[in-house]
């Protein structure tokens, strides 16, 4: 089981509009033959951390998955906990994107960007 997390992502207004306002969660297995889980939890970060998203991801051989959530929150984070049979060969990414769903490239974690907290 790895566990991986984007860190603290700043979200901060700018002229009254937040930069990110819905985040893209793209995984993709690249096992020819296993599947694997990605358990999803978003956070808001305040003074304490708070749960707001969390999904339960099955992603089957050369699968590849993007889910949507909101971002309009000053500060976040998301951990993405792998597990399965294919759970080295499935990679995480996050997109942050504006209210027209252009990408925020500040808000962009490919998977070699992304923690791992083992």
């Amino acid at each position: 089981m790895a566990i991986l997390s984007t860190g603290p992502i700043e979200n901060n207004a700018v002229a009254g509009v937040r930069p990110t306002q819905l985040v893209t969660v793209k995984i993709a297995n690249r096992d020819a033959v296993n599947s694997s889980t990605v358990l999803i939890q978003g956070f808001k970060l305040t003074s304490t951390r708070t749960l707001y998203v969390l999904d339960l991801i099955s992603v089957a051989p050369n699968q590849v998955i993007s889910k949507s959530y909101f971002a309009n929150i000053d500060d976040y984070a998301f951990v993405f906990t792998t597990g399965g049979m294919a759970e080295r060969s499935t990679q995480v990414s996050v997109w942050g994107k504006d209210a027209d769903e252009n990408l925020v490239s500040a808000h962009r974690l490919v998977s070699d960007e992304i923690l791992n907290q083992n």
